[in-house]
């Protein structure tokens, strides 16, 4: 990217995109979550590695015919060429493309956004994540959760002290939409899940086990010393976990159990972390996002309302609509993007960012050494692995 090239309109980004052609759905929520805030307009992409797929798709989104690019290396050296070059990229491919797409981004100039997790390889990730804070980069992965403002409610009452020092932290993650072998069925999102030439080494860990160590790391602050985790298939002839059952040993000396499983029939998608300290604790279920359990010793359980006068000030600047409205999953995704989009605006102006709030790139390189471990510690019997 040129250095000094001004934003496309007065408070406005461009971006491309790689991925969220027909069928695609996450790469769909991307945009719609980017655009609630209009801080940032779709300018270029290559959306499929289909290109009469990407034509349309293009066409659709009304992106202009100089712009629509055959792959993402032709995509990375044009833009970077333009004077209107991209802001940043966002990535929503499945997970084996992430690495070589983002790396030539990033060797580009060019800002990054990519989907979760990072990488399908612990190596790759230290790259990425080296390579960034070389080429002094934005990069974040969209571990969507953070971005809810109850998850932000959590975070700061647990830094401040509320509940005491963190003793406990149980958390789950239940799915039922792969009890069954669906993968057979065409289904172009569990065909690619649940193929390792595709996902990596693993299904339901690198997809939403993933997304509880994320969370808990985000509410918490805690980092993960060891674990000792069991991965299995359930369902006959799958190559990759269905289920899977994590302790945690955490660095302050803390215990956790996480299970994640996408064969837990009568669940669509549970994400529940709850977090016990020594003055008390706090709950919090994705399926319910808008309220907080909160307990101390020797009180009477709370229930806490997104949009209450009590709210803390960075979960109160996050919430969007008045209390007793539900927010829920593109809202928190467009808080990801809002944040970033104002980070990497105010770093285009040369102010201070360090106060950014959105998961980053060496955020996805501890999700990817968690789904690494994990695999490890299950392919060698369920064994204790060092962080």
């Amino acid at each position: 990217m040129i250095e000094g090239k001004e934003i496309a309109s007065a408070g406005q980004l461009r971006y491309g995109m790689l991925g969220g052609g027909e069928g695609s759905f996450i790469g769909d929520v991307h945009r719609k979550a980017i655009a609630m805030d209009g801080l940032a307009q779709l300018v270029a992409g290559c959306f499929s590695i289909d290109y009469e797929d990407t034509l349309r798709t293009a066409k659709k989104l009304r992106v202009a015919d100089d712009r629509v690019y055959k792959d993402y290396v032709e995509m990375a050296r044009k833009e970077s060429g333009r004077e209107d070059c991209i802001d940043f990229v966002d990535i929503a491919t499945p997970n084996n493309t992430h690495y070589p797409i983002a790396r030539e981004f990033l060797n580009a100039g060019i800002n990054v956004v990519c989907e979760k997790p990072l990488t399908i390889d612990l190596a790759q990730a230290e790259e990425l994540a080296a390579l960034a804070r070389k080429k002094g980069l934005l990069f974040a992965v969209t571990y969507t959760y953070s971005g809810y403002v109850m998850v932000k409610q959590a975070r700061e009452m647990i830094r401040r002290g509320d509940i005491g020092e963190i003793r406990v932290v149980m958390g789950e993650y239940a799915q039922d939409w792969l009890a069954t072998r669906l993968e057979d069925t065409g289904n172009m999102q569990a065909s690619w899940r649940t193929d390792p030439s595709q996902t990596g080494r693993s299904n339901c860990v690198g997809d939403i086990g993933s997304h509880i160590e994320n969370t808990v790391s985000y509410m918490t602050g805690l980092k993960i010393k060891s674990l000792c985790s069991s991965l299995d298939s359930f369902v006959p002839g799958r190559k990759l976990d269905d289920n899977a059952e994590i302790l945690v040993r955490f660095d302050n000396g803390a215990r956790g159990v996480y299970w994640a499983s996408q064969v837990a029939v009568g669940h669509d998608n549970g994400l529940r972390v709850r977090i016990f300290g020594s003055k008390g604790s706090i709950e919090w279920e994705q399926e319910n996002p808008n309220y907080l359990r909160v307990a101390y010793i020797g009180e009477p359980v709370q229930i806490l309302s997104r949009g209450g006068s009590y709210m803390l000030p960075n979960a109160a600047k996050t919430s969007r609509i008045p209390a007793g409205h539900p927010e829920g999953y593109y809202e928190a995704f467009a808080n990801i993007y809002r944040n970033f989009a104002t980070a990497l605006m105010k770093k285009k102006k040369g102010e201070d960012i360090s106060d950014a709030d959105f998961p980053s790139v060496e955020d996805g390189l501890e999700g990817v050494k968690f789904i690494s471990k994990a695999v490890e510690s299950s392919e060698a019997g369920s064994v204790w692995i060092d962080m």
